[in-house]
């Protein structure tokens, strides 16, 4: 009998975020793959600290960080939804 593939969950948190997350934890916060995280940090684009082997992230950092990404780009991340 051939075996069954498990699906991917999407956890989600259940409380408030902590102020310092680790990849893992950013990664369900910003709802997205580690991978991207990590190529977001070798692009220099999300504020990290390292801290010996791992990366550490500000809860407020990220949300500043969040916040200047929607205001300073949002033509280039949405679509128009009527022609002008």
């Amino acid at each position: 009998m051939p075996r069954k593939k498990k699906r991917a969950s999407r956890k989600q948190f259940i409380g408030p975020p902590p102020e310092v997350m680790d990849i893992k934890t950013l990664a369900l916060y910003l709802g997205m793959g580690r991978s991207k995280i990590y190529n977001l940090i070798r692009q220099k684009k999300i504020p990290a600290s390292r801290i010996g082997r791992q990366y550490r992230f500000s809860k407020g950092l990220v949300d500043a960080w969040l916040k200047e990404q929607l205001i300073i780009r949002p033509e280039e991340s949405q679509i128009p939804l009527f022609k002008r």
